[in-house]
């Protein structure tokens, strides 16, 4: 199943953030196709990353919750909040 993963940066955490980038993408080529889409989620001025937003496919919702836990933005304690919901994808047609 599809899982939306959508995590909101701690407030002043753009170093963590920068510092951490490297490993988090290598995180996330590492789930290979597993990962349908992902991106940080940009405040009002469209320049300065305050999140994160992913679609990933888990067995479940304790296989979402350790891709979670394993992003190295996670434990880096990048995150103050971390929403985590099944997805089902409508558009564009698969």
């Amino acid at each position: 199943m599809l899982y939306t993963f959508y995590c909101a940066d701690k407030v002043g955490g753009l170093e963590i953030r920068l510092s951490n980038r490297p490993g988090h993408l290598a995180y996330l080529e590492g789930l290979g196709a597993r990962l349908i889409t992902a991106g940080p989620l940009m405040s009002d001025d469209g320049q300065t990353p305050v999140g994160s937003l992913l679609v990933i496919e888990c067995a479940d919702r304790a296989d979402a919750e350790a891709v979670a836990a394993a992003d190295p933005y996670a434990k880096a304690g990048l995150f103050e909040t971390v929403a985590i919901r099944p997805w089902r994808q409508v558009f564009p047609k698969a």
